[in-house]
């Protein structure tokens, strides 16, 4: 999937996309947020590729959201770069958005509004067109043509999130950011999301989740960074963090079955303080 440049009747500067096939479609590098004199996110650094889906986790307060917000530039850091599809987000803000969908933790939807209305609404705030027949495609793509003339006061939690994400990808972004995106579902409602976004990254996605199921970051994400008080203490495989820490005493006294799970280190490298509800 290739980065979006904007027309330059966007007042920016936007040459042909400068990376390459094997380059990450979001690098994090050294980043630093700070408000005032609290340091929210100390050098944080890490890479998102295509076909990869990509947990940040880590308790409330441990720098993730403020992480994200830079990403998305919404907030300026103190120090660092990102880059969205090659794109430097300080340095060319929109064509770096241009490349990114949003989904976060709750979306709200005029509730008087046809799931199809929403749908050609979005469509229109991207510069896109869509006819009855683009409107049901996209619907179909993510299992909601039985709702189409539905109201979005209408639809289940599930339903709402699968309507967010075809939102927040109607411009076919390479990078996607999911915050909290199942939080509230029932396990049928988050398995059928789930593979949704397994196909998304099938396709060449790139996905950076924020979660605070570790059972949900073990299944399906390839990678994780754990963050603590603004900084990383561990980035890999899920199944190999596990594998590489099992053994700690803060990890074993965490773990309450013999068999250590991803949140039982966790639990054990952020401390106990960390379990979140």
């Amino acid at each position: 999937m290739t980065a979006i440049t904007l027309p330059s009747s966007s007042n920016v500067s936007a040459p042909p996309s400068e990376t390459a096939s094997d380059s990450p479609l979001l690098a994090v590098d050294e980043l630093r947020v700070a408000y005032g004199r609290r340091v929210a996110v100390d050098a944080v650094s890490f890479s998102v590729h295509a076909g990869e889906i990509f947990g940040l986790l880590g308790p409330n307060g441990a720098g993730k959201t403020s992480t994200l917000s830079a990403i998305e530039g919404l907030i300026i850091p103190e120090r660092g770069t990102i880059r969205v599809a090659g794109i430097d987000v300080q340095e060319r803000p929109l064509d770096a958005r241009a490349n990114l969908g949003v989904q976060l933790q709750a979306t709200s939807f005029q509730k008087d509004l046809t799931v199809t209305e929403i749908v050609r609404l979005y469509g229109g705030l991207y510069g896109i067109v869509l006819d009855a027949d683009g409107a049901r495609g996209v619907l179909a793509a993510i299992d909601l043509s039985a709702c189409a003339g539905m109201k979005a006061g209408q639809l289940s939690g599930g339903q709402l999130q699968r309507l967010s994400l075809a939102t927040a990808t109607l411009h076919d972004p390479p990078l996607l950011l999911l915050d909290e995106p199942t939080t509230g579902l029932d396990p049928q409602s988050r398995r059928r999301f789930w593979s949704k976004i397994e196909t998304m990254r099938d396709s060449g996605r790139a996905i950076l989740l924020t979660t605070h199921s570790m059972e949900e970051a073990h299944a399906v994400c390839d990678r994780v960074s754990i963050i603590d008080r603004g900084r990383i203490i561990v980035t890999g495989p899920p199944q190999a963090i596990v594998d590489s820490n099992k053994d700690r005493p803060e990890v074993r006294a965490a773990a309450r079955r013999p068999d250590v799970t991803l949140e039982d280190v966790f639990i054990g490298l952020t401390g106990a303080g960390a379990i979140t509800t």
